[in-house]
């Protein structure tokens, strides 16, 4: 290889470490695909928003202590069938009614981060990844839906609105929503940094604004949305806003066996061209204790001398223990006219979800290019209390 070979591989697996290491300074997603496991393929089975991550409804914080947590379960009658949440699952221990049209949570994630890059000393990180306070407010066929909280990425100091939205359900079977929301696409890993978020601009603070159409039958959920582009880019006027469409249709198999088509078109901007993503995703649970899901994607740009870029990504989760779950997630992303471009990475980790308000995270990374043959790792331990 010449020195000017090695020096490009260099700085690619450079910046991608300081991305990689910038990106956990931002708000991660809550939605855990995990629980497929537990006979809830749709999301709104415990969120608000159908496609997922943020602020659990009176019954899904029921179900977080029945079904997840190590210690907190109840038993036969834990769950009420009115979603009414009574005791230690509630907002702040029960400080608001469940009964309440208004919901609240918050949203606490201290994290230490360790990136181990060879040639670069990169010291170890203790931050506040999330500080969010969540809210929603029901009444008969309305949400209204809204977060605000620090932003990491812009110093700590400012306060940010990663979302905020409101939701008409039309019937029974159609909804509309308008606002600020990440699109509904693939399947939505808890990890943002996971090549089919990051690499797909959905990663945290990739919102767009925008309408979203949501069709749902007793099998089948479409969603499809349509707007201005990137909330962020908006906002800052950064010349990255696009005209941005997606679609996702879902169709439960079974109770456990998921498959879901999806497609994002982003239109021309002033800094990328027109690009086109469309992906496969399947997840299956063939027991209470295991869960995979899979994911392959292809994304084609309109340019003469671009080709396509694809992503293949799997995660799988066992559950070892009653709240403890081994989780392992090889990743995949490669164009077909840049070897140079190929990423291989491989996640281990550990969830331990000892009672309804606390989730231990602890996830070791390897990203390695085979051009070059350079490599970084690194290792997140994180506590998440969802108050």
């Amino acid at each position: 290889m010449t020195g000017s070979s090695r020096l490009r591989s260099t700085a690619c697996v450079a910046l991608l470490s300081a991305a990689f290491g910038g990106v956990w300074g931002a708000r991660p997603a809550s939605a855990e695909p995990t629980f497929l496991s537990k006979q809830y393929p749709r999301c709104t089975a415990c969120h608000y928003s159908a496609s997922g991550g943020g602020l659990l409804t009176p019954y899904g914080r029921s179900l977080s202590r029945e079904e997840i947590s190590t210690f907190g379960r109840q038993g036969v009658g834990g769950i009420p069938a009115a979603g009414a949440t009574r005791g230690e699952e509630g907002f702040l221990f029960g400080a608001l009614s469940s009964e309440s049209p208004l919901q609240l949570g918050l949203d606490v994630r201290p994290s230490h981060l360790d990136v181990d890059l060879p040639g670069r000393a990169i010291a170890d990180r203790n931050f506040l990844m999330n500080l969010d306070l969540q809210a929603a407010w029901r009444r008969d066929r309305w949400t209204a839906y809204g977060t605000v909280g620090r932003s990491p990425t812009r110093g700590g100091g400012e306060l940010v609105s990663y979302e905020h939205w409101v939701d008409w359900q039309v019937t029974d079977a159609v909804s509309v929503r308008g606002g600020r929301f990440l699109p509904a696409y693939g399947v939505r890993f808890a990890d943002h940094t996971s090549f089919t978020r990051a690499r797909l601009d959905l990663a945290q603070d990739d919102q767009v604004y925008g309408i979203e159409l949501g069709v749902s039958a007793d099998r089948t959920l479409l969603q499809v949305s349509a707007g201005p582009g990137r909330a962020e880019s908006l906002i800052a006027d950064d010349g990255r806003q696009a005209f941005t469409t997606s679609a996702r249709l879902q169709l439960d198999l079974s109770p456990r066996m998921v498959l879901v088509a999806s497609t994002l078109h982003r239109g021309t901007s002033e800094t990328a061209p027109r690009s086109t993503g469309t992906g496969l995703s399947f997840g299956y649970a063939p027991a209470p204790w295991l869960t995979t899901w899979t994911h392959a994607d292809v994304q084609f740009q309109r340019l003469d001398a671009s080709g396509r870029a694809y992503i293949f990504a799997n995660q799988t989760s066992v559950e070892a223990l009653r709240g403890v779950w081994l989780r392992i997630s090889p990743q995949l992303r490669w164009t077909d006219t840049d070897p140079r471009s190929e990423t291989r990475r491989m996640v281990y980790g550990l969830d331990f979800y000892p009672r309804t308000h606390w989730h231990v995270n602890l996830s070791y990374y390897r990203d390695r290019r085979p051009f070059g043959d350079r490599s970084s790792r690194t290792l997140l331990a994180q506590l998440h209390l969802y108050l």
